[in-house]
């Protein structure tokens, strides 16, 4: 595939997402930006979270995981549909009752200014190093592809990335992206037909004898009982109810786009449609990866490994895409890289800077002349964390998606362990310990967890966030205030 046609994708792709940002930008107001008029219809804010639930990351590493964790993901995808009913019918009325634009100011109501910064705080950090790894994947695959060829250094590559990101959301934010990321949901979807039809016929089968293919072959193991694995039914299922609840539920750059639409009615049946399009699409990447493994086989690929396992699973689909697909495997594969690249970083940036402008610099109290500059600066500053992050772990290997959901469990518990106590409890804190509270939560959750790995060769998994949460309801149990009852 040459150079000069993945240069014409980018570029075709890239005018069309403008073109949406020019027609969106029309009859913009001060909050456009950040609830983008509260006018966005929720079938199409559904159909285009698909895009933001779906990265590069999971492009890849969902499929490239396979090899080395069969089919397990599919116990932590059983565990979000429980998840997305708990954020339809718990989350979303209370955030439509009290017009939020940023979630966590839930947590100034109910708490108070400390509680509400924490939150905010640990979301910023946990937000930027997930947006930034899933733009890492997506840049690699680029760099591999087309900026090596013209001798474009990564740094660089990177910037152009976050700039053509920047030209398109500037004007409209959630406004724009509430139509773009459904453009993107759509290519995505095609390119994953695309792909496993390509595959399909590549190995000379058809429908029914891919499907016989998938089923009987050694990596479709659905389910892991061993309990000391990371893998574990009950550690994945739970970990899938409580990931999704953090990182969907109480994660600004999904929520923001629900929050779009006028009516609770609305924002219900959304969670509930998305919760169905990414459980399904999630399960097709995962056939999707026994398709790879199977033609691997058949081939006599060589893969490296180490330790018996596979090294760099991430790389798996894009070399076979651009040595043994064709042209036409090649060119989807690419439109889903670039629609995943804009779909899922463009939400996360538009969070970013959503959340610092609410949270930190009061936004909410400002003139739309100040609303304007302090969302540029903000959204100059999003970006430049971003490109830091990328660069930082640009050398790291391996399944990128359980990085992120590593990083996610030590950053999210603690906003996770702050909504259930909010939710459930009648307490009030002594708040000026809740920053103590939460950060020695997730420490001792990192301890405690490499404690038992290599005391008990137990491995908490994708659990480190259940832990994380419960430590942080029961340091926040601790520092409650006394209620003095009348004699």
């Amino acid at each position: 595939m040459s150079a000069s046609l993945i240069f014409f994708i980018i570029l075709a792709y890239f005018a069309i997402l403008m073109l949406i940002a020019r027609l969106t930008s029309r009859h913009n107001k001060a909050n456009s930006f950040f609830d983008g008029d509260r006018s966005s219809p929720w079938f199409l804010v559904a159909f285009g979270m698909i895009g933001s639930g779906i990265s590069a990351v999971s492009l890849v590493s969902i499929p490239g995981n396979v090899g080395n964790n069969n089919l397990y993901y599919f116990q932590f995808i059983l565990g979000t549909i429980v998840g997305y009913l708990f954020i339809a019918f718990v989350l979303i009325p209370i955030y439509h009752k009290l017009k939020l634009v940023s979630i966590y100011t839930y947590l100034n109501i109910r708490f108070g200014n400390i509680t509400y910064k924490t939150g905010s705080l640990f979301f910023l950090v946990s937000q930027s190093f997930g947006a930034a790894l899933r733009l890492l994947i997506s840049i690699k695959i680029l760099q591999f592809a087309f900026f090596d060829s013209f001798h474009i250094p990564y740094f660089l590559t990177i910037i152009i990335l976050l700039v053509l990101i920047w030209l398109y959301t500037n004007k409209s934010g959630i406004k724009t992206i509430v139509w773009t990321d459904a453009l993107q949901s759509f290519f995505l979807i095609t390119v994953m037909i695309i792909s496993i039809v390509t595959i399909k016929n590549s190995l000379g089968l058809s429908v029914t004898g891919m499907v016989s293919t998938i089923i009987h072959h050694p990596y479709s193991k659905l389910f892991d009982w061993d309990i000391h694995s990371g893998s574990n039914f009950f550690k994945q299922f739970i970990s899938g109810v409580l990931i999704t609840v953090a990182l969907v539920g109480l994660d600004q750059s999904m929520m923001q786009k629900t929050l779009t639409i006028g009516n609770m009615r609305g924002a219900k049946k959304n969670v509930l449609a998305f919760s169905f399009f990414i459980a399904g699409a999630q399960t097709l990447f995962l056939g999707l990866g026994v398709l790879l493994y199977i033609f691997v086989e058949r081939h006599s690929i060589s893969l490296n490994t180490q330790n018996g396992q596979f090294v760099n699973t991430d790389g798996l689909y894009p070399f076979l895409t651009l040595n043994y697909f064709g042209k036409m495997g090649a060119i989807a594969f690419f439109i889903g890289v670039i629609a995943s690249t804009f779909a899922s970083i463009d939400a996360c940036i538009a969070a970013l800077t959503t959340a610092f402008s609410y949270d930190f610099m009061n936004i909410e109290n400002q003139s739309p002349d100040s609303k304007r500059k302090i969302k540029n600066r903000v959204l100059l500053g999003v970006n430049v964390v971003m490109f830091f992050i990328v660069m930082a772990f640009w050398n790291s290997q391996g399944a990128i998606i359980n990085t992120i959901f590593k990083i996610a469990g030590y950053t999210y518990g603690p906003i996770l362990g702050l909504y259930l106590t909010g939710l459930f409890s009648n307490i009030q804190l002594k708040e000026k310990w809740v920053p103590l509270a939460c950060l020695g939560a997730a420490l001792i959750t990192w301890f405690l967890n490499t404690l038992f790995i290599n005391a008990f060769k137990f491995d908490f998994g994708f659990m480190n966030i259940l832990v994380n949460a419960l430590l942080t309801i029961l340091f926040l149990v601790l520092i409650k205030k006394k209620v003095n009852v009348a004699a």
